[in-house]
């Protein structure tokens, strides 16, 4: 049995946010609208989901109550591609547990971490594949 979490995280623009995400990479797989108005979307990021609801608030927290982690390789090259079209927190770096991550926020000021291992020393507490 194939079992998958697909966080669903409230924002108030889901237009916005689905455009916002498209434009960096994220695939819109299903958008779903009332009166001509986007409410949910679920997007892709190769084998990731995520989906987006109606309903949040803006927010100008330095941190929000969710965080997405995505799991990726290339994050020097992702951060040249993004450093001038988005909001980076922190820029490229090595983190004791293993992997080397790059933190943006997106539309909503959701921060997402793109992560990727790296060889070397700490890399025993790094995520495995299941």
């Amino acid at each position: 049995m194939t079992r998958t979490v697909t966080p669903m995280i409230h924002v108030e623009d889901v237009a916005a946010t689905v455009r916002w995400y498209e434009s960096i990479g994220f695939t819109a797989l299903d958008v779903g609208e009332d009166d001509g108005i986007a409410v949910f979307a679920l997007l892709g990021f190769g084998t990731g989901r995520v989906m987006f609801t109606a309903g949040g608030r803006a927010s100008d927290a330095p941190r929000r109550e969710v965080d997405l982690y995505v799991e990726t390789e290339g994050v020097d090259a992702l951060y040249d591609y993004l450093k001038d079209r988005v909001d980076v927190f922190e820029r490229p770096h090595d983190t004791f547990y293993g992997m080397r991550e790059l933190i943006i926020r997106d539309v909503n000021r959701f921060w997402i971490t793109f992560g990727e291992r790296i060889a070397g020393p700490g890399t025993e507490g790094a995520p495995q594949d299941a």
